[in-house]
């Protein structure tokens, strides 16, 4: 018989005035969110019949797939696509407006993570500015890692507020935006230093490791795999790109070569944590480092909701070396194939995939490489802002303007942001001065649009889908002031000095498609073709899990997993 004090809530239950929620055995016990970085939405289709059991065929034939799921961000880089997949919130909103942006109050390029308040852990880990291939985090002057810079909550800070923090809540990739983005402000996060050669974390997270995570460490897997070699999974006849191993636009880097076998070295050379991640290695040691954290920190136990995000990256080092149309990335998504079912087949064994809701999605797409598109007769190329400062048109500028000194502090993508001096003069008509640069910039080689930021904040541009996912990129406090929008399939692919084959980071369609899928938890197999959007992932997580939508959480709940 219900008591006194429950009557009035049955009665109002009955008369439909509190929704009826689940208990909690109607909640999976772990929520698995796996982000592959640079897998573009066509590749797991395209490659399917390659495919093993267990992987992405238990995805593509078991789970529910998304296939018409794109970003409504226009800067499709690695920290915004993670955020926006953590938050389900724009950078508009969440603040991770790319992978760097200039801060003016410090008066310099920051990088979206660096934070000097909280240091990592392990000594000499830092970024090695002598062998990081990645010059975003070179850009950093610290080695300092929070998630501080993300403005809103995410799905696992929602999920640790619903349970008064029992919900353990991680975040694990090689790299260290991947991973930060995904544990939001509540969880912890680790990733791979190329410097120490082990996985880490910083003073936000704990004062001292887990004895779990120095015991990983000191057993070595990322030293055993010196003096190994990448090798094909498969007889080389087998693949679709099985002719096209030694392309000229492929870069031959510290050794590692255009073509298989790809040798990674031995611990003694100074690239050897490098090319360990850029090969499938890294992925395995990813997996084995979560395989180990799941174990060690009970996820999935007991009836509490818990929350792993895991972030595989080597997608995304080969795709930039080789362009996503090659024999290197075809390997290595079959490789990675193989990681999941793995990974899959320990987690249905330690927490069942009938109490574990996975979700599988990507940060961003890719563009094809230029060579490849040229032997196939389409477009494409490479875009050098290196010299816009001292362009003829930038001093029509000056002149027009009465402008003298640097036009620009520099382009940080896809920003450009006009020097402070122009930017703190009065006299200067900013409105002006910002369209007359983009009516300049947009007659440059491969450039296609250039927006300013003044027009953004007026509201006054062509309502068409494009621009919109400019203004969803735009943050007052962190956007430049000229928005670079390249040609389709051009791209700038100078990092730093290092010549790469395809760089993401547009608008167009080949960066905003990504997969997402839904597997176990008794979901039913279905395709669904409509449009969906990454922005809706972190809403349906939380409608799974009976939660407050992230603060800034601008998606749609996709109801067929909801079994609707």
């Amino acid at each position: 018989m219900a008591s006194l004090t429950t009557k009035p809530i049955l009665l109002l239950l009955a008369m439909g005035m509190f929704p009826v929620c689940a208990n909690a055995q109607d909640k999976p016990r772990l929520i698995l969110q796996i982000t592959v970085d640079q897998l573009r939405g066509d590749l797991p289709n395209r490659h399917i019949d390659q495919f093993g059991e267990g992987g992405f065929r238990y995805l593509l034939e078991e789970g529910i797939h998304y296939d018409n799921a794109h970003h409504t961000h226009a800067n499709t880089e690695t920290i915004v696509g993670h955020t926006t997949l953590s938050t389900g919130a724009n950078p508009a909103a969440h603040g991770m407006v790319g992978n760097l942006w200039y801060d003016r109050s410090e008066g310099r390029t920051v990088y979206n993570i660096e934070d000097p308040d909280y240091s990592i852990l392990t000594s000499g880990a830092d970024v090695d500015d002598s062998t990081e291939i990645d010059p975003t985090q070179r850009a950093a002057t610290s080695d300092g890692r929070s998630p501080r810079t993300i403005l809103t909550s995410t799905f696992g800070d929602e999920l640790a507020l619903s349970t008064a923090g029992r919900s353990k809540v991680f975040g694990v990739s090689i790299k260290d935006r991947g991973a930060v983005a995904m544990a939001g402000h509540v969880g912890k996060a680790f990733w791979f230093s190329k410097s120490a050669g082990q996985f880490v974390t910083s003073s936000y997270y704990y004062d001292a490791y887990p004895t779990w995570v120095d015991a990983w460490n000191a057993k070595g897997l990322p030293q055993s795999y010196s003096g190994q070699s990448w090798e094909l999974l498969h007889s080389i006849e087998t693949y679709l790109f099985g002719e096209k191993d030694d392309q000229p636009w492929e870069p031959d880097f510290a050794g590692f070569g255009r073509t298989f076998p790809h040798p990674l070295g031995t611990v003694e050379d100074k690239y050897f944590t490098t090319l360990l991640t850029l090969s499938p290695f890294g992925d395995r040691m990813t997996a084995d480092f979560a395989k180990t954290l799941i174990d060690a920190e009970g996820l999935g136990d007991d009836d509490v909701t818990d929350f792993l995000a895991v972030s595989f990256s080597v997608a995304d080092y080969v795709g930039h070396f080789f362009g996503p149309s090659s024999l290197e990335a075809e390997d290595n998504l079959l490789q990675l194939d193989r990681t999941l079912a793995d990974l899959f087949a320990y987690v249905d064994a330690e927490v069942g995939l009938e109490n574990t809701l996975i979700v599988l999605a990507s940060d961003h797409g890719a563009p094809e490489a230029p060579g490849y598109l040229e032997s196939l007769g389409m477009p494409g190329g490479y875009v050098t802002p290196d010299a816009w400062d001292s362009a003829p048109a930038v001093a029509r500028i000056k002149e027009r303007f009465g402008l003298s000194g640097p036009l620009f502090v520099g382009y940080d993508h896809p920003y450009l942001t006009l020097s402070d001096a122009i930017r703190n003069d009065p006299d200067i008509d900013r409105i002006a001065l910002e369209t007359a640069i983009a009516d300049e910039l947009v007659a440059f080689e491969g450039v296609a649009y250039a927006v300013p930021s003044s027009r953004l904040r007026e509201g006054s541009l062509p309502d068409n889908e494009l621009m919109r996912a400019v203004l969803n990129n735009y943050h007052p406090d962190r956007s430049g002031d000229i928005y670079l929008v390249f040609q389709p399939e051009w791209f700038i692919n100078d990092m730093d000095g290092l010549s790469v084959t395809v760089t993401h980071g547009s608008p167009w369609r080949y960066d905003t498609f990504v997969p997402i899928m839904f597997a176990g938890y008794g979901l039913e197999p279905q395709r669904i073709s409509r449009r969906v959007h990454t922005v809706d992932v972190a809403m349906t997580l939380s409608s799974v899990a009976q939660t407050r939508p992230p603060s800034g959480a601008a998606g749609d709940v996709l109801l067929e997993v909801l079994g609707q």
